[in-house]
């Protein structure tokens, strides 16, 4: 019995260094991949392009003329409203979904599949369907002509290429709402519903068990959830381009425009807009998992 523990031990360090050796290559290959390419872009946004003739690393000329631009601003600010107003409507609608997926009602095996299916269909599918949908041209404007609401299509509310963005969100959200409500719902499953039926018995109101017992259960979710779709819109480049309503635009179209100038030397402006984007876009996460965490703390959940 004295020998057990001590040889259990080694065979547990043992299956843990095998496991290490065994995702030894997929770690390198990602490192490399994905680490020397960040390296190169920080590198690349300083100064450092020889192959286009220019290398004057370390150079932080190429943030200053980009930071002093206004128009810089401007993209930053439709980038922050795009992201954060997609990512609350995502988070909104997703909590309602989720909460009525955990309860009985008829055809709700079919709901189920249905509600999933925008995870399976691509951003620029959805894209070509709000456009389809959500154009002067589109069907909403044309039923709401043959329904003698608006006197012609061209009468209806422009949605798309507007700063507005409602097209942008209405696709982000469109996509984003199922995600959310699945995350949150496969946590909703694994807590049960003893806590929200033994608050019902107590005497709270509906109000009370979601923002008493519901909500700090699921808040795991919540913030796995938003941290991804955030992460995303802020750095989304389709949807802005096609969607959005041009000067500014944001960032990552900003980025874009660079890359494709044909001033080659224009793509160290570039590179110093995506590694702009990467830093606020790290900022705003970790600020935001830093609250979280206190929260925690402060409730006594580590």
């Amino acid at each position: 019995m004295g020998d057990s523990a001590p040889n259990e031990l080694a065979r547990l360090r043992r299956e843990r260094r095998l496991m290490l050796l065994q995702l030894l290559p997929v770690v390198l290959v990602l490192t490399v991949l994905f680490g020397g390419a960040l390296v190169l872009g920080v590198m690349q946004s300083l100064g450092f392009a020889p192959w286009f003739g220019v290398n004057t690393f370390p150079d932080f000329s190429y943030f200053g003329a980009l930071w002093s631009q206004a128009s810089f601003w401007q993209s930053l600010w439709l980038t922050l409203y795009y992201a954060v107003a997609a990512t609350i409507l995502s988070l909104i609608l997703g909590i309602l979904l989720a909460l009525a997926l955990v309860r009985t009602f008829p055809s709700k095996t079919l709901y189920k599949y249905l509600y999933k299916l925008p995870l399976m269909i691509p951003y620029t599918v959805g894209i070509a369907l709000a456009v389809i949908m959500l154009g002067n041209g589109g069907m909403l404007s044309r039923l709401m002509a043959f329904a003698g609401l608006i006197d012609d299509p061209a009468q209806f509310p422009q949605i798309l290429k507007t700063h507005m963005g409602w097209g942008i969100i209405a696709v982000y959200v469109w996509k984003q709402t199922p995600f959310v409500a699945l995350t949150i719902y496969a946590v909703l499953l694994g807590v049960g519903r003893e806590t929200e039926e033994a608050a019902a018995i107590l005497g709270a109101n509906k109000r009370q068990i979601f923002f008493l017992v519901t909500l700090p259960q699921i808040l795991p979710g919540i913030i796995s959830s938003t941290l991804i779709i955030f992460a995303f819109n802020i750095g989304a480049f389709e949807a802005p381009f096609i969607l959005g309503g041009g000067f500014p635009d944001t960032l990552p179209v900003v980025a874009w425009r660079y890359f494709n100038d044909a001033d080659y030397t224009l793509q160290l402006q570039g590179m110093a807009t995506v590694v702009s984007i990467a830093l606020i876009a790290g900022g705003i996460l970790y600020s935001y998992l830093a609250i979280y965490r206190r929260y925690e703390r402060r409730i006594g959940r580590q």
